[in-house]
């Protein structure tokens, strides 16, 4: 990895980091009565990488569970094992309003997740899809679970999964 690629990255988990604390730890309503995100369980998993889409103008921390992150670290992901959960937390990009070289995450998007259990998800490669309302995670509906998998198709010999991990 190129040097200005890791001052890249660091400064995206930097601000990443920021914001998702700032988000958990702010009052439920923000100026003029708007509300703020709640989070589900992911909030205190750690992070498993980072992605920014440029199609989409989006920043996305990728967290995961204990057994996904002990799985990362020993490089044991292709398959990952069962009982992993990766969530992908979404931010629209925004200007950091004091540097204008820097995209920082701005509104809160989305959380999604992939759920691994080879048995009950076998028809979607072992991968459960969802995302959280609240607090609450709500699995997709067979048909939209195969939507996401056909997105992730691409990415079978990696497990489906398009994350590589910052842990390596």
């Amino acid at each position: 990895m190129k040097k200005s690629q890791k001052v890249t990255l660091g400064l995206f988990l930097s601000a990443a980091s920021v914001c998702l604390s700032a988000t958990v730890m702010a009052e439920t309503k923000t100026t003029e009565g708007a509300a703020k995100p709640a989070h589900g369980e992911y909030i205190d998993w750690r992070l498993l990488s980072v992605s920014h889409r440029e199609d989409k103008k989006t920043l996305r921390a990728i967290l995961a569970n204990d057994t996904a992150i002990a799985a990362a670290r020993k490089d044991q992901t292709k398959p990952w094992p069962d009982g992993s959960v990766l969530a992908k937390v979404v931010w629209k990009e925004s200007i950091h309003p004091n540097w204008s070289q820097a995209i920082v995450p701005g509104e809160f998007a989305s959380a999604e997740a992939m759920i691994k259990d080879s048995k009950k998800y076998a028809g979607t490669g072992g991968w459960g899809f969802g995302h959280w309302e609240g607090n609450k995670l709500v699995m997709h509906e067979e048909t939209k679970a195969k939507e996401c998998f056909a997105c992730h198709m691409p990415m079978k010999d990696n497990d489906y999964v398009y994350t590589f991990s910052a842990l390596k």
